[in-house]
């Protein structure tokens, strides 16, 4: 149902532009070419109006209707979901902590080094030369 409506839309759409485009501009210099040769003596520069505005209306009306029923469609399509019915998973060794106002990321951060076992410092790196030794030619 919503391709097929999708399709229509489409398709109104090209014809709303194809309308406008053969309208006559303010200026006289629209592609409809006004009322003497622009399509070949087939209507009157009257008429043609005419037709053109009705057209873009019906067309127009069509292009909002669909649009309208597309978000209609789409919205009722989408399940409301709630954050509070999917949560993760919790494990049964451990409760859950719940975060209050007070805990921040800073806290978090010091929690964590504080718990963090002292390990004994690597032994140091050799003693690199204090000027760097260049080959020499001989």
């Amino acid at each position: 149902m919503q391709t097929v409506l999708i399709v229509v839309h489409l398709i109104i759409v090209l014809a709303l532009i194809g309308v406008v485009l053969l309208q006559r501009s303010e200026g006289g210099l629209g592609l409809g070419g006004g009322g003497g040769g622009g399509v070949g003596g087939f209507m009157t520069g009257r008429g043609q109006a005419n037709a053109l505005t009705r057209a873009t209306a019906i067309l127009a009306a069509l292009f909002f209707t669909t649009s309208m029923v597309l978000a209609i469609l789409s919205h009722r399509s989408a399940a409301p979901k709630s954050i509070l019915d999917t949560g993760a998973p919790q494990t049964s060794g451990q409760p859950a902590k719940q975060p209050t106002g007070a805990d921040n990321l800073l806290d978090t951060l010091r929690q964590q080094q504080d718990r963090a076992p002292v390990t004994a410092p690597a032994q140091p790196a050799p003693a690199q030369p204090a000027v760097p030794e260049a080959p020499q030619s001989r």
